[in-house]
């Protein structure tokens, strides 16, 4: 059974598609997201015909204000969207008509769908590069609070999750401060490359109208206007930007989501999660399992998915646009959905988790953490070459492990039968606290070199 045919389509085709031709073509259940940013660029484009006498002063007021009155209805929940208008340019374009009647049609005087879903879709993407950057922000400040009150705190330094070197707490939060702040570089860099308006670009060759390219790109705060007609409509280099850097991003947090789930199990009790960021287990009272930091992780899969999906739909699009490109836009949404949940929801885990500093005292002080510490005083006060100096530490690692115990807990006695140069004063290097305190070069973990970055960056995110 067929449906009425589409009006927007004109006197080219008799009837309308079947039930599943419309469900495949129809786009407006998910593009409707783009119902604002539609708007913004139909009230540019009115307004700059109207400037260009294309049409007529009454016209545009006409149709701004029907604008206006259907983004109302939209924000009110009024809207009555229709899949046989397929999309959010026809479903607003159709409303128009009914509010304001002939001037309606005026509206799409040189422009395309092409164009227009273009500028849409670079708007919201925009518009998202924008919430990342802030919602990144929040996030930073929330990990320089953890720094600040954890300067000094002394934890293991991990490689190969083996316990490498003791350093501190806040260094560790800084850490992560440095990977999300390139990745507000990355979401700034798309945002500046994306910041350029397709519209009057028309189906893909531009217009015959005196249009004012110029002008709307400024309305819609863009640097410019697209140079080139042919790359305008078919471009989607901005959407697979903020994609590639949302799936970097969602790495850094799965990175950090990880480690909270491994320091939250009993084994290690490195750091306590809120309630608010835990759940309990049906069966068994005594958990508590850190359910936000385990779906951040698998956030990952999501954001990775819609990165690869839309860079197989344009791998192989000859110029200009095809209606591939429709399937675009829900794996964009999904993904920036998904981002700023875990960002907002790491951000709260954050803010509300408790650093065990006993715990992470005692962990740093076990595994042979100053082993380096032990080789690099051998090289400093007995000048031996660092690669024999390296080997007297084995020795004496080897010799602690027979014993049970860490490398403070060797006798003088001990360490004299492995190399008689050993001295007393050995053992101020090998305390933790000593240890990280030592380590001064710039970036280091000492407790002053991490209180002057956060100072700076404190500085930074004002």
């Amino acid at each position: 059974m067929t449906k009425t045919s589409n009006q927007m389509w004109g006197g080219r085709f008799a009837s309308g598609p079947d039930a599943i031709m419309e469900a495949i073509n129809a786009s407006i259940g998910f593009d409707k997201r783009l119902a604002a940013q539609d708007i913004a660029g139909s009230r540019a484009h009115a307004a700059m015909l109207a400037a260009q006498g294309i049409v007529t002063d009454k016209d545009a007021e006409a149709i701004r204000e029907g604008l206006l009155t259907i983004l109302s209805e939209i924000e009110g929940g009024k809207f009555e969207f229709s899949t046989a208008l397929e999309d959010i340019h026809m479903n607003v374009e159709a409303r128009l008509r009914d509010l304001i009647g002939a001037p309606a049609g005026r509206l799409h005087t040189a422009r395309s769908r092409n164009d227009q879903v273009a500028v849409d879709f670079r708007l919201w993407v925009r518009d998202q590069c924008d919430a990342a950057d802030q919602a990144l922000v929040a996030l930073m400040q929330a990990l320089l609070g953890q720094a600040e009150a954890g300067a000094d705190w002394v934890m293991p330094g991990f490689t190969h999750l083996q316990t490498a070197q003791p350093v501190t707490w806040g260094h560790h939060m800084l850490a992560y401060v440095e990977m999300f702040a390139r990745d507000r570089s990355r979401f700034a860099d798309a945002r500046r490359r994306m910041n350029e308006s397709p519209l009057g670009a028309a189906a893909l060759a531009g217009t015959s109208f005196p249009i004012d390219r110029h002008a709307t790109a400024k309305v819609l705060g863009f640097d410019r206007p697209t140079a080139n007609s042919l790359d305008s409509v078919s471009d989607r280099d901005f959407a697979l930007e903020f994609l590639a850097a949302s799936s970097i991003c969602a790495m850094h947090l799965s990175r950090f989501a990880e480690e909270l789930v491994i320091w939250s199990s009993a084994q290690f009790r490195f750091v306590a999660m809120s309630d608010r960021w835990s759940t309990g287990s049906s069966i068994m009272p005594q958990k508590r399992n850190p359910d936000a930091a385990e779906l951040i992780r698998a956030k990952i899969g999501r954001i990775f998915g819609a990165n690869v999906a839309l860079m197989t739909v344009m791998k192989g699009l000859p110029l200009t646009y095809s209606k591939d490109m429709q399937e675009d836009k829900e794996q964009v949404f999904d993904a920036a959905d998904s981002l700023m949940l875990a960002l907002a929801a790491m951000t709260g885990m954050v803010g509300d988790m408790t650093a065990n500093r006993p715990n992470l005292k005692a962990a740093a002080s076990s595994g042979f953490s100053t082993a380096t510490d032990l080789a690099d005083w051998l090289v400093r006060e007995l000048n031996l070459p660092f690669r024999d100096a390296h080997h007297v530490t084995g020795s004496l690692v080897a010799v602690a492990e027979g014993k049970g115990c860490d490398l403070p807990d060797l006798t003088l006695e001990d360490m004299q039968a492995v190399h008689a140069g050993i001295r007393a004063d050995v053992f101020d290097v090998l305390g933790v606290e000593n240890s990280v305190a030592s380590r001064m070069s710039y970036g280091g973990t000492a407790p002053v070199r991490v209180r002057e970055q956060i100072a700076r960056w404190k500085e930074a995110l004002k």
